[in-house]
């Protein structure tokens, strides 16, 4: 673990154009490190199993948002561990573009759905992207709304990690 201290007029103009900092941060140390498919899903997988734990100690602390905002960043690096695996088309156009927009990651998720045979996966995409902007950006629901989707992601982290035994 690294803590990065960020200078608050950084943070207010990431804030404002709607970029997440550590997610930035992440994905540019993805690209600049060059890693091989495979490391790469891998770490991410990591990534998402350190997000399903947040998320989980945020749920038992009542804290809804911060609930919702580590949900979603299991199924965004689910996905885009899959789309690794996988070499997705959706991977090639958020390496030309630079990032993973949000609506490229949904048509990865029915990319891989179809791919793979495994409706859940663009089921759990948009219970994810629910949360990001209902349980996260809107505030409008609570922990225990935000409780019963957690099985989901669970379910998705798991199906990604079996396939990589496989």
């Amino acid at each position: 673990m690294v803590a990065l201290r960020i200078p608050k007029k950084l943070r207010e103009k990431l804030a404002e154009l709607g970029l997440d900092v550590e997610s930035e941060v992440i994905e540019k140390l993805f690209t600049e490190a060059r890693l091989d498919p495979v490391e790469e899903a891998e770490a991410r997988l990591e990534l998402a199993e350190r997000f399903l734990e947040g998320a989980r100690g945020y749920v038992e602390r009542g804290d809804a948002v911060q609930a919702s905002a580590k949900l979603y960043k299991v199924a965004e690096e689910c996905v885009k561990a899959l789309a690794t695996k996988f070499n997705a088309p959706e991977l090639e156009e958020s390496r030309r573009r630079g990032r993973w927009m949000t609506w490229l990651l949904g048509r990865a998720a029915r990319t891989l759905a179809e791919k793979l045979g495994e409706p859940k996966i663009e089921f759990i995409w948009g219970v994810a992207y629910d949360l990001h902007v209902w349980g996260f950006h809107e505030a409008k629901y609570g922990v225990d709304m935000v409780r019963v989707d957690v099985p989901h992601l669970e379910w998705l982290l798991n199906h990604a990690k079996k396939i990589f035994k496989e």
